[in-house]
């Protein structure tokens, strides 16, 4: 195998292997609630939001300070990806319900 062959398929399997470390948290919207409300993640890392709706109206994962936007449909599930995040709070809602509201907690 060529030289310049070893090194792509090294830095691949670098990237994939980096890229499947990013911690996963789950979020549940229920009875317009993130559930749980205040969600600790590690600061410093990239990590992979799971926003699962378990209700019969569609909601939306919003975060002006993660400049963050995706709709979740009845009974479905969305992937977002946030970070590396500083230490300290982030806000995110449900735009279609305002009052539905939670926090990435930093630490």
């Amino acid at each position: 195998m060529r030289p310049f062959a070893l090194v792509v398929l090294f830095a691949f399997g670098f990237v994939a292997a980096a890229f499947a470390d990013d911690p996963v948290v789950n979020i549940d919207l229920k009875d317009h609630q993130f559930v749980p409300s205040e969600v600790p993640v590690p600061a410093g890392v990239k990590v992979k939001l799971l926003v699962k709706n378990d209700q019969t109206v569609t909601a939306e994962f919003e975060s002006n300070s993660l400049h963050r936007e995706k709709i979740v449909e009845p009974g479905q599930q969305i992937t977002v990806y946030v970070g590396p995040l500083d230490a300290g709070s982030y806000e995110f809602f449900d735009d279609f319900h305002n009052s539905t509201r939670g926090h990435l907690i930093a630490k």
